[in-house]
């Protein structure tokens, strides 16, 4: 039996296994300020069921021993899971063009601490 989805991050997981089966998932952890977002760890998953929550989840990041409090996350082929060389490099590519451009998060699915989604927004300079 499936648990019960209590965050936006349940839902989303659930969702996404429906419509594509298994998949890699690759992860970035980042520090938000008010008006900026760190990077600070990445890694990737193999996700091969939906039972997964987010209490789950963030038992998992907590591993990284960094203080987030926000999670990206992006699936490593619309094709579903990848082999582990293709991920830690997928992985890699993600982490150097985020380096570059933060705004590249606005493609991942989005969440704070809670497991509640976020959406990120480039500050206009007028």
């Amino acid at each position: 039996m499936t648990p019960a989805c209590t965050t936006d991050f349940d839902d989303w997981l659930v969702e996404t296994f429906a419509r594509v089966g298994s998949f890699t998932m690759l992860i970035v952890l980042v520090e938000i300020g008010g008006t900026s977002v760190s990077l600070l760890a990445s890694s990737y998953l193999h996700v091969i069921g939906n039972e997964t929550r987010w209490a789950d989840m963030t038992e998992l990041l907590s591993g990284s021993s960094v203080p987030w409090n926000g999670a990206a996350f992006f699936q490593g082929d619309r094709g579903g899971l990848i082999d582990d060389t293709t991920a830690r490099q997928r992985l890699l590519s993600l982490t150097r063009h985020l380096e570059k451009d933060r705004s590249i998060l606005t493609h991942s699915e989005f969440f704070n601490v809670q497991g509640l989604r976020l959406k990120i927004e480039e500050i206009g300079t007028h």
